[in-house]
């Protein structure tokens, strides 16, 4: 497990953008059990969390037009009981940190693995999900 030193400045990137934080197995089944759209971001400690993907989904967040109902968060390696619970909800997907997923009413319609994250600016990964929202989230 990483050290919450190393962690807290990391999740508070999301929660202070108003992602809930989901810490726990039964946080993450009552905010997947709402109507409506859901974004997931699995975050990571990994350069491309920090430089892409955390930047890119606040980016699409700040900018879209139409925006999910929900937005939460857990951490990969930090709330790992919670991780292992949200994917379970991914699958096929296999483990992937970090991952950006959508939901709309608790099913899966979008997903975003770190191969689609890692080495792309988060000017694209933000685009990408905007596109994502405007198609599930209305």
């Amino acid at each position: 497990m990483y050290p919450q030193e190393l962690v807290l400045p990391m999740k508070a990137e999301l929660t202070e953008e108003g992602f809930e934080d989901m810490k726990t197995a039964n946080a993450v089944e009552e905010t997947l059990k709402k109507q409506g759209t859901t974004l997931v971001v699995i975050n990571s400690v990994c350069g491309c969390a920090a430089g892409a993907c955390r930047p890119g989904v606040i980016m699409a967040v700040n900018n879209a037009t139409t925006k999910p109902d929900n937005l939460a968060t857990s951490f990969a390696g930090y709330d790992t009981e919670a991780v292992q619970k949200v994917r379970e909800y991914l699958m096929p997907y296999p483990p992937s940190s970090p991952a950006i997923a959508l939901f709309k009413d608790g099913n899966l319609v979008s997903m975003f693995e770190r191969h689609q994250i890692e080495g792309y600016p988060a000017q694209a990964i933000a685009q990408k999900l905007i596109t994502e929202f405007e198609k599930y989230c209305n």
